[in-house]
């Protein structure tokens, strides 16, 4: 089992940058994918950005050439860094972790809540 914990997220201002980080334990192994959504209030759990274990990676269009992910594949963890923030960007960010083994559930950490004020 993966377990998947967020850090980093907080009350920002407008136009202020944002670094959230993702450390995975456990079955680390079975780590394919990771990537990071996003939930605001009243809406749908929404895809922000993946990267692949090679270290491919896509972006929502609302958060392109603002938002970089990253991973360190020997540390076991994954980063957002967030520049440009909008209070658009307001949300629940969560980490997310696909598996290899078809055994194995993919992961999702509690979240983390991030505030981008006017």
């Amino acid at each position: 089992q993966v377990r998947l914990v967020e850090s980093g997220g907080g009350l920002v201002q407008a136009g202020g940058s944002l670094r959230l980080s993702c450390a995975a334990s456990g079955n680390i192994y079975s780590i394919n994918t990771m990537a990071w959504y996003r939930q605001a209030p009243g809406k749908q759990r929404e895809l922000v950005a993946l990267i692949t274990r090679g270290g491919s990676t896509n972006y929502a269009d609302s958060v392109k050439d603002r938002f970089s992910i990253s991973r360190d594949n020997a540390k076991n963890t994954l980063n957002l860094q967030m520049n440009s923030l909008k209070p658009e960007d307001t949300a629940v960010y969560y980490c997310y972790a696909t598996s290899a083994s078809s055994y194995l559930p993919a992961s999702w950490g509690q979240g983390t809540q991030v505030t981008v004020s006017s």
